[in-house]
């Protein structure tokens, strides 16, 4: 069996391990959507059985989760009760939202994460890796509900950035490019928040990785016959760093997924998280696990991408 189709059967599996667990802890919290109606004394326990029959949640739970998963292979992803629909309408669009805030986070923060962890690595000791360590150390220690809440007191007292939302209410007005900076604006504060959480992270792994390379013997070697210090660093150091930052990197993309639903809820940023913390609020059952499953597909696929990656990056994995 090639290493793609293990790892996917392990991927597959794992999805349904979370969707099994997830739907467990889901039935075993207390209430459910309908049972606010039965303080209404304007409706009928009968209309209140009823509806828990249309529902379906009258069945016990292995039935009930077949029907979802049956509903999933539809593309329903279950029936909202808040909303009065299929899931699939609400996760389509906010999944979109969610994603484009983790690519832009993820491909910001690798982009500011592999040059100056090299930067730092090749000048280890000196004063400018001093300060980049330092200033990591900090931006660590301070918990990220705070920071994020920090840079969104800036934004209200500088008004230098929209606040809520993903566009302005008269996006449809705007011209092509109008709309492309319109849209980055709105992106630009839970972007930060999102990169600011998980840098300093990336840029210690980095430059541990390439101080760990920068020591091989075939590098001082390289350095012995006069090669020079760009071509050292990313013909040579980096390729040889990259298999365990190509696995850092899928491991990324499920820790921005994670902080992402934070941040959406403090930002208004029209993603899963807030469709999350509503339907958890309104104990819309089905939503709930539609979100948390995309989610987990999301996070899988980052891991799937990364062994892509690595597959092509070393060959002795194709050899295998």
């Amino acid at each position: 069996m090639t290493y793609l189709a293990r790892r996917l059967i392990n991927s597959v599996l794992l999805l349904i391990g979370v969707s099994i667990l997830c739907f467990l802890f889901s039935d075993l919290a207390p209430g459910n959507f309908l049972d606010e109606m039965k303080l209404n004394p304007q409706i009928s326990p009968d209309t209140i059985a009823a509806l828990r029959s249309r529902y379906g949640l009258d069945q016990p739970m292995p039935l009930r989760y077949v029907h979802w998963v049956k509903s999933i292979a539809q593309g329903d992803w279950g029936y909202s009760f808040a909303y009065n629909s299929p899931v699939r309408n609400l996760l389509a669009v906010r999944a979109r939202n969610t994603l484009i805030l983790t690519s832009a986070g993820t491909l910001l923060a690798w982009l500011i994460a592999l040059p100056i962890g090299i930067w730092t690595a090749d000048r280890c000791g000196a004063w400018g890796d001093r300060l980049v360590t330092g200033i990591t150390s900090l931006v660590i220690s301070v918990p990220e509900l705070a920071l994020a809440v920090g840079l969104l007191f800036l934004a209200v007292r500088t008004r230098l950035l929209p606040l809520g939302g993903m566009v302005s209410l008269s996006f449809d007005q705007l011209s092509l490019g109008a709309k492309v900076r319109d849209l980055v604006m709105h992106l630009a504060l839970p972007v930060t928040m999102l990169v600011l959480s998980s840098l300093p992270i990336l840029l210690r792994h980095v430059r541990a990785q390439m101080i760990e390379v920068l020591k091989a013997p075939f590098v001082q070697a390289a350095v012995g016959y006069g090669i020079g210090k760009p071509r050292l660093l990313l013909g040579y150091a980096l390729p040889a760093a990259a298999n365990p930052l190509i696995s850092l990197f899928g491991l990324s993309i499920g820790g921005l997924l994670s902080g992402s639903l934070l941040i959406e809820v403090i930002t208004g940023w029209p993603g899963l998280g807030p469709l999350l913390l509503e339907s958890s609020i309104s104990r819309d059952f089905y939503v709930v696990m539609g979100v948390v499953t995309a989610s987990a597909i999301f996070m899988i696929a980052g891991s799937l991408l990364a062994d892509i990656m690595l597959l092509i990056a070393d060959p002795r994995i194709r050899t295998e």
